[in-house]
């Protein structure tokens, strides 16, 4: 129960109920007053108060089937929106997703060098103010920012951003002086593993591994007991510096043999003689090259990432591993790649009340409602004072989902191919490619 004062309380009760709707779509006062606990009188009100700050609509609901008094049916409105912005190495690119999860516009704005914070800072502000007219009409709640690097979420500043070479970077503060709106800054990894537990493969999951290869290098975030993982600092998660070889070659944090020193976007780019390639281009160039070059650079850096994903498997013992960005294209490229690691995780018991039900590969539809952001109330209203932290600003076309076929065991033991996962001592575990 909500404690606090009066308005505390109704601010909570309407987070609660504008989450219930984010997250699992129109829904019956009725229903909302079953998932929430509260009277028919409680939900009437809450839902007013929604309507009033234009955060919902309600409907009358389908006669057909209905018996007894009908129930209104409350959505999200669709006018309601965030700005997602994600800097990386090679292009900066901006989303406007609706609070129903629709992305209405992507913009990509390639540079021909790393730029500095001061310069994506302006880069930004501009793109937005050139979506002025699109934005007429639109209530904006804020920006989302996400950052392939450390940052400190409570004030928006980039600690350290290797690949982009920006330290101690102030990033929140100055981009919500320079485009008005409220502004939340976070890592990028960290919120693909909250979207992806929200809305995407790990949403009916509490424990997820998300792993993301980008042009910046490779990121990692966590979702254990249903609840992000960040460490003391909030820099939990980093599977990219975790040691795979004895290789010299070193990563960004100056460490040799990492993932993110074998692993690398840039060298399947070479391999593939592509200059430059937004992620759905370097996917189809990918998938199209089957040379003898480009399959044995796949074969190596799906060994590399296989040997990490086992150590977090033995570490976490995760229920979901997504991965997003060029891990994606590695995955889909040989969908028996990662198969050779399941030998290096120890067996484990699963856990009770976990059976294991394998789903078959499937393409998201179009309407996947991914990509989208947490959302404040609109500026200077009462209501619901929601973070941006979700915000996922790779704002992704719909993708592949796949599991890796039936459940096997996953510790090498001696149960044999047929014997049920709970039988053998071993936790199934899903490899789940997402969109790139």
């Amino acid at each position: 129960m909500p404690k606090g004062t009066t308005e505390d309380v109704r601010r909570q009760n309407l987070s609660a109920l504008l989450g219930l709707l984010y997250r699992g779509g129109p829904a019956s006062r009725s229903a909302l007053g079953r998932h929430t606990g509260r009277n028919r009188s409680t939900i009437a009100s809450l839902v007013a108060d929604l309507v009033d700050l234009g955060l919902a609509s309600e409907r009358d609901p389908d006669p057909a089937g209905q018996v007894g008094r009908p129930s209104p049916v409350v959505s999200l409105r669709p006018t309601v929106t965030a700005i997602a912005v994600n800097p990386e190495i090679d292009a900066l690119t901006i989303g406007l997703v609706g609070l129903d999860g629709v992305v209405r516009r992507t913009i990509r704005h390639e540079y021909d060098r790393i730029p500095t914070a001061a310069e994506v800072l302006s880069i930004t502000s501009a793109v937005i103010a050139g979506m002025k007219v699109e934005l007429d009409g639109l209530v904006v709640t804020g920006i989302g920012v996400a950052v392939p690097g450390q940052v400190r979420t409570d004030d928006g500043v980039v600690r350290n951003a290797p690949h982009l070479d920006w330290h101690d970077e102030p990033f929140g503060e100055p981009l919500a002086a320079l485009t008005g709106q409220r502004v939340s800054v976070a890592n990028d990894a960290a919120l693909g593993a909250l979207a992806e537990h929200d809305f995407g493969a790990g949403r009916e999951h509490a424990h997820l591994i998300y792993l993301n290869g980008g042009a910046s290098g490779i990121g990692g975030g966590m979702i254990i007991d249903g609840r992000p993982l960040g460490g003391m600092s909030g820099y939990a998660g980093e599977l990219g510096h975790v040691r795979v070889s004895s290789s010299p070659v070193i990563d960004s944090a100056g460490i040799a043999g990492t993932l993110e020193a074998e692993v690398t976007r840039a060298e399947l780019m070479d391999a593939l003689q592509l200059d430059r390639a937004d992620p759905a281009e370097f996917e189809a160039a990918l998938l199209a090259d089957r040379s003898e070059q480009v399959a044995r650079i796949v074969d190596r850096q799906l060994g590399h990432l296989g040997t990490a994903l086992a150590a977090a498997i033995n570490l976490f013992n995760p229920e979901v591993i997504a991965l997003g960005g060029f891990l994606a294209a590695l995955q889909a490229y040989d969908s028996s790649g990662l198969e050779e690691c399941r030998g290096r995780v120890r067996a484990r018991p699963v856990p009770r009340g976990r059976p294991n039900h394998p789903r078959r590969a499937r393409r998201r539809p179009a309407d996947d409602r991914r990509g989208r952001a947490g959302f404040p109330s609109p500026a200077g209203g009462p209501g619901v004072d929601r973070e941006l932290t979700r915000t996922l600003s790779r704002v992704n076309r719909p993708g592949l989902q796949a599991d890796a076929g039936p459940a096997q065991p996953q510790c090498g033991s001696t149960a044999s191919p047929g014997t049920d996962a709970g039988e053998s001592g071993c936790s199934p575990i899903r490899w789940v490619e997402v969109a790139k």
